[in-house]
């Protein structure tokens, strides 16, 4: 699920954006690219936000070996994960990679125990109202503190007022913590 376009900004961390892929829904671009990499594979695609209603029966549609959570709005990042903690599903949750560099300082952690991370902050606050502070939670967060200046405002993306700068690495190393600890556990 996701219902964002490439944008020019995505440019220099994203490896579906490209200049010839710019507006085109990311799902697709990348859809495209998993059956060329593998035929047989099954893909459900959703070029769609996910909402926060739709988090239960998403998780309820089919048996899920493990869900990688990588939604960077709150509102239905937090429904995804009390959902999945509900329902005992196997999660792991990508934290803020915004404003930060240092490659050496992301870690793995459970949501409970990250710092200087305030997208963190914002999940634990939601997940506490929820009734889920005593659930344990995976993460990979960044020890680093954030750089303020890498905070942007932006018009026209939906539930979006500011976006934080991302250095390209970022991503991908967030990515790989995120594979690494899937695939040891499966």
């Amino acid at each position: 699920w996701d219902a964002d376009r490439v944008q020019p900004s995505n440019i220099n961390r994203q490896l579906c954006a490209l200049q010839s892929t710019v507006g085109e829904y990311k799902v697709d671009i990348l859809a495209r690219r998993f059956k060329d990499i593998n035929p047989e594979l099954e893909l459900d695609v959703q070029a769609a936000f996910l909402e926060e209603s739709q988090a239960g029966p998403l998780l309820d549609a089919c048996h899920y070996d493990f869900v990688v959570d990588a939604i960077d709005t709150i509102a239905p990042k937090c429904a995804l994960l009390v959902e999945a903690m509900k329902r005992h599903v196997r999660i792991i949750s990508s934290m803020g990679a915004g404003a930060k560099t240092d490659i050496t300082q992301v870690r793995f952690a459970d949501l409970w125990d990250t710092y200087h991370c305030g997208l963190s902050k914002a999940v634990r606050t939601r997940l506490k109202r929820a009734g889920m502070h005593h659930h344990p939670l995976p993460v990979v967060f960044c020890t680093q503190q954030a750089c303020q200046e890498a905070i942007v405002r932006v018009e026209g993306e939906r539930n979006k007022k500011t976006t934080t700068g991302t250095v390209s690495y970022m991503p991908a190393v967030f990515g790989c913590y995120l594979a690494q600890y899937v695939i040891d556990r499966l």
